[in-house]
């Protein structure tokens, strides 16, 4: 059994979803689990996306970081009611792409397992947005468990 499970947590339904999957497998008293956010930095698009409007970037930053942080509390309080032992950590993305926070941060801690919600997206969508569960699978060492959104 898994003793050390990492879940990927953005504040979806999906991601809801992926944490009661991980839960499910956290049952045993030895079991813990790390509930990781990924703030994607706002540094990434300042140029593109903000820099010609006035938009102040670090308030931004913050913002995105508080959002983050409730996610993370909301999900930690659903996995404590359940009798998990959780642990929560906000990350920052710094330029990088967030799956690959995401992974390095399960072979840091180290995770047995990782869990992340997927979305699904096929054709244009996923062209455009991407996947940081392909990302996630492509990229880590350890089991993947991926949990389709419903």
């Amino acid at each position: 059994m898994y003793k050390r499970i990492l879940v990927a947590i953005d504040g979806s339904r999906t991601s809801t979803v992926a944490l009661t999957e991980a839960l499910k497998l956290a049952e045993r008293p030895e079991t813990r689990m790390r509930l990781v956010h990924v703030v994607d930095s706002p540094y990434t698009y300042s140029e593109v996306m903000y820099g010609e409007v006035g938009v102040d970037v670090e308030a931004l930053r913050r913002s995105w970081r508080q959002m983050g942080q409730t996610v993370l509390e909301q999900a930690a309080a659903q996995a404590r009611e359940a009798g998990a032992t959780v642990e929560t950590a906000l990350l920052d993305s710094e330029g990088r792409r967030v799956s690959s926070v995401i992974v390095e941060e399960a072979r840091r801690w180290p995770a047995d397992l990782l869990v992340v919600g997927t979305h699904g997206r096929r054709g244009l969508e996923h062209v455009l947005l991407g996947s940081v569960a392909e990302g996630v699978t492509r990229h880590a060492t350890m089991p993947v468990l991926l949990v389709r959104g419903q």
